[in-house]
């Protein structure tokens, strides 16, 4: 039989073991520091400060536009509710599958095929999270901004220290999604990895198999357990089986036990 695309094992439960605790952290920290967010503790701020420096447009124009009887303009999702919301709502998922993927590991059914469209999921999840808070902001022409100041330039160019501390917060913030991106990559890998064509293809055995190779061997396989080993047949003596009923016929007839025995 060739390639084996459900019955698959992970070439590495070690990696699977070593990434559990780092995701475990990164996924506790961002639900800690996303709901420190909510629901807007410092996005709007920022965004002020930023147009005050002259690197984004402002807060304002909402204000502006109905004023003047113009449309609604649409926010840029960096500076909108929208992110904020939505990282809340990944970390929580992130939670959610990181619990069931343990029991279901522990359990043997996280099989590669069933986690290879989650793994890509979450890569396609966070990278947007990445987007969102480092995102362009062009609703002013007149500055136009490609990356959040915040992610592109050091909190210090931000005279007032609680600008600087928000800028911080939402740095820290970046950073622990970035760190979880990674994970979701490497865990991504190990997915592929898992499904790539290997030796146990070629062999044309899996787990069954392998729990019989002592049968199909005699059992003469190292580290085979006594119970798969064949008992030799009980030899045959010969001799009639000896009761007190034989012996009471035997006194009867005369004869004498001792004969019974050899």
């Amino acid at each position: 039989m060739g390639y084996r695309i459900l019955k698959r094992k992970w070439p590495s439960t070690a990696a699977m073991w070593i990434m559990f605790p780092v995701e475990l952290a990164l996924t506790i920290t961002l639900l800690i520091l996303t709901e420190l967010a909510r629901p807007d503790k410092y996005r709007t701020k920022l965004w002020q400060a930023g147009y005050e420096l002259g690197f984004n447009s402002s807060p304002n124009v909402i204000a502006f536009a109905h004023a003047n009887g113009k449309p609604t303009p649409t926010i840029p999702l960096v500076w909108s509710s929208t992110i904020t919301n939505y990282n809340t709502a990944i970390s929580i998922i992130s939670l959610f599958f990181l619990i069931t993927r343990l029991i279901a590991f522990i359990m043997e059914f996280w099989l590669p095929i069933i986690v290879l469209p989650i793994n890509i999921a979450f890569v396609a999840l966070y990278a947007a999270s990445l987007g969102g808070q480092a995102g362009p902001d062009y609703l002013d022409p007149n500055h136009p901004s490609r990356v959040a100041w915040y992610i592109a330039k050091p909190c210090s160019v931000a005279a007032n220290h609680k600008i600087q501390g928000y800028c911080t917060e939402a740095k820290g913030l970046f950073a622990a999604f970035s760190l979880m991106f990674v994970v979701t990559l490497v865990n991504l890998g190990l997915n592929i990895w898992a499904m790539l064509p290997n030796e146990r293809d070629k062999r044309d055995w899996d787990s069954d198999d392998e729990d019989d190779e002592p049968l199909r061997t005699g059992g003469d396989k190292k580290g085979t357990s006594w119970e798969m080993r064949s008992i030799p047949p009980t030899p045959r003596t010969g001799l009639m089986p000896f009761t007190p009923r034989t012996t009471a016929f035997n006194a009867l007839e005369g004869k004498k036990p001792s004969h019974v025995y050899k």
